[in-house]
């Protein structure tokens, strides 16, 4: 999904430092738009649910999502074709219906003609049969990285339905969505947190409604990239991360924000999960219709400033013990350690 109008603005902040982003940012013809009706509907379809909500970052992309699915959804590579804005209106008609349907009265005339600006601005990008394209690239013995979006507990099939993204999440999406065939997929990097976090509704079982929740929080500067909106923090759930580590593949673990775990007394990871009196360590189906009490195991806190750490020697022992203890749990090793915000703050174990 592509939000022609996030990634104007994106491209003007790159702008900004002197960057020529025409030069090396390619937009895949099959790439589907965003359209302000989009974003329209999710807020109306929202708003609908009440206390029933499921989070939606509000930015259209379910919608666009339904119109994929749906045969309806408009492509980059239409903005080739003389009908676009036949199409468009078409496609807008029908979705006017649907938020007749919801008696949504706000006007998005400003949406639509910053939506227009946006794409005579995506009509000066390099469009490119992405398929074709990043496969020659194999062929000719690149390296390519293909960088997930969001979580895997967000996976519109194995994650925590139904509050998850319309998109598969998970390293399979590299193959789906980039035309890309699986054994041209080497090593799985998985991205995890020293500590749990969640935008938006869902079931969280180690989350913390407590000062060290706050604490996380706010060391952590955890508010959405997109929405701003503060995301809820709990502590590292390895049962979530096994289970994301076996359905991706994962071969080695990125373990970032470290550093904010520095001054805590005590460091808790939950191993296990009770329900109704029985422990399981496995995810559930439907998490969000079970009450969940969180097994921890306790770790004491390492109470030092692991910044200035360039060698995983350099860290202190209490932190290997608790790194040494994740990756005998995970069976996967975590080969890199972020310990701040600095692109120079990464120490290889």
């Amino acid at each position: 999904m592509l939000d022609a109008v996030t990634l104007k603005r994106e491209c003007e902040n790159v702008a900004a430092f002197g960057v020529d982003y025409r030069k090396n940012l390619f937009i895949s013809e099959r790439a589907h738009l965003i359209l302000p009706t989009h974003r329209a509907i999710d807020k109306a379809s929202e708003l609908a649910k009440g206390n029933e909500e499921i989070g939606s970052t509000l930015r259209g992309i379910g919608r666009a999502y339904m119109d994929k699915t749906g045969r309806n959804g408009l492509r980059v590579g239409n903005l080739l074709d003389k009908s676009f804005t036949t199409e468009y209106i078409k496609l807008r008609l029908k979705h006017q219906k649907i938020l007749e349907s919801f008696n949504f009265q706000e006007d998005i005339s400003a949406w639509e003609e910053e939506f227009f600006e946006a794409i005579e601005h995506l009509r000066e990008f390099k469009i490119v049969n992405g398929e074709y394209f990043i496969n020659k690239k194999i062929a000719e013995g690149k390296k390519v990285l293909a960088e997930g979006a969001q979580g895997s507990m967000l996976d519109v099939d194995f994650g925590t339905f139904p509050f998850v993204t319309s998109s598969n999440t998970i390293s399979a999406g590299v193959c789906t969505g980039l035309g890309v065939a699986p054994q041209k997929i080497k090593d799985v990097f998985g991205v995890s947190k020293a500590y749990c976090t969640r935008v938006g509704s869902g079931p969280f079982p180690t989350e913390l409604h407590d000062e060290t929740g706050e604490l996380l929080r706010k060391t952590g500067n955890e508010f959405g990239s997109t929405t701003g909106r503060p995301r809820r923090c709990g502590w590292i759930d390895l049962v979530a991360l096994q289970f994301a580590c076996m359905i991706n593949g994962v071969t080695q673990i990125i373990m970032t924000k470290s550093d904010i775990l520095d001054n805590l007394e005590e460091l808790k990871v939950c191993n296990g999960y009770n329900v109704d009196g029985k422990e399981m360590n496995y995810v559930p189906f439907q998490m969000n219709k079970m009450a969940i009490e969180p097994v921890y195991k306790s770790f004491e806190g390492w109470k030092a400033d692991i910044t200035n750490c360039t060698t995983y020697e350099s860290l202190p022992q209490k932190m290997k013990e608790y790194i040494n203890y994740l990756n005998s749990f995970l069976g996967v090793p975590v080969k890199y350690i972020s310990n701040g915000p600095g692109r120079n703050q990464i120490v290889t174990a």
